[in-house]
């Protein structure tokens, strides 16, 4: 029963990690990390879609969707903290090696990762997620006066958190055709965030977002050094990310096959065929033939 979603928790390091499992046991593993304010359940369409020829696997942070949300007080929510419950997670549930799919926040927690330990990595799908600081659209301007100054411009971020048009506009962005998403996935959302104690989480994450746009050169050097496989998946209708950001990815490994599709931030939203497809064939061709395929693990 390869093609059945599983729903899953597993214990790591101490904390309760919730994730949807579907695909064969001994195939080859596409490690599918969210994006904010999603969850694992933003996979579904992949899941559905690729389990036939491998092992998916997709977490929820700690704070998000059903994994635990311990207090900022017990569990700090940085990206280098959830880096590295991802990593122990991945151990957990056996994905010693992995193609690595990451979206919005899982950019800074997939590379983050990746770099730790390369010897884990098959190769990369980014999908609307950022490693340039260009990449960063004109919304970040109240973000960029929140890293500079987080008593000042917390009730700015609290209310762009909160707000229920914000969390649609994150699906829709300038779509011209909107009645193609469904409202229940930012509904989902809003309730989420709308939990005891979630905006706590959210704020501490979002102002940690600063050391990411810190990192970005030494991403884009590993990008460079290593030459990953890379597949670049970008929805064009995204308005919290810039278009030129797929073409950033490709001045740093000029080999990356890069796609533009009619979707938004949550490309899945409404292009999940087109998705499942290149994913399905870059995987096809990094993984090779018999499907064992190789590491990004070359140092200088």
């Amino acid at each position: 029963m390869s093609g059945h979603t599983r729903y899953r928790s597993t214990l790591v390091d101490g904390l309760s990690v919730f994730y949807r499992e579907a695909g064969p046991p001994n195939a080859p593993v596409l490690l599918l990390l969210h994006g904010f304010p999603s969850s694992s359940r933003m996979f579904e369409p992949l899941l559905d879609r690729l389990a036939d020829q491998f092992r998916l696997i997709a977490p929820d942070y700690p704070g998000f969707g059903h994994s635990d949300a311990p207090s900022p007080a017990s569990y700090p929510y940085t990206f280098d903290r959830i880096a590295a419950t991802m990593s122990s997670f991945a151990a957990a549930v056996g994905a010693e090696q992995y193609l690595l799919y990451v979206q919005d926040y899982g950019g800074p927690v997939g590379f983050r990762m990746a770099l730790a330990d390369p010897g884990r990595l098959h190769g990369l799908v980014v999908q609307n997620a950022v490693a340039h600081d260009t990449g960063l659209g004109p919304l970040w301007a109240t973000r960029r006066a929140f890293w500079q100054d987080r008593a000042g411009h917390e009730a700015a971020i609290r209310e762009n958190i909160l707000s229920m048009a914000a969390t649609r506009k994150r699906h829709v962005g300038d779509d011209p055709d909107p009645e193609l998403y469904d409202p229940d996935l930012w509904a989902d959302e809003h309730a989420f965030l709308s939990r005891p104690g979630e905006i706590e989480i959210q704020l501490d994450l979002m102002y940690d977002y600063r050391t990411n746009v810190a990192s970005y050169p030494v991403w884009q050097e590993w990008l460079q050094r290593t030459q990953p496989p890379l597949l670049v998946v970008w929805g064009r209708h995204d308005t919290s990310f810039e278009i030129s950001e797929p073409a950033a990815y490709r001045s740093d490994v000029p080999g990356a096959e890069v796609h533009l599709l009619d979707g938004g931030h949550f490309a899945l939203d409404t292009r999940a065929d087109e998705v499942a497809a290149l994913v399905r064939t870059f995987a096809g061709r990094v993984l090779g033939p018999g499907q064992r395929g190789h590491n990004v693990s070359r140092e200088s």
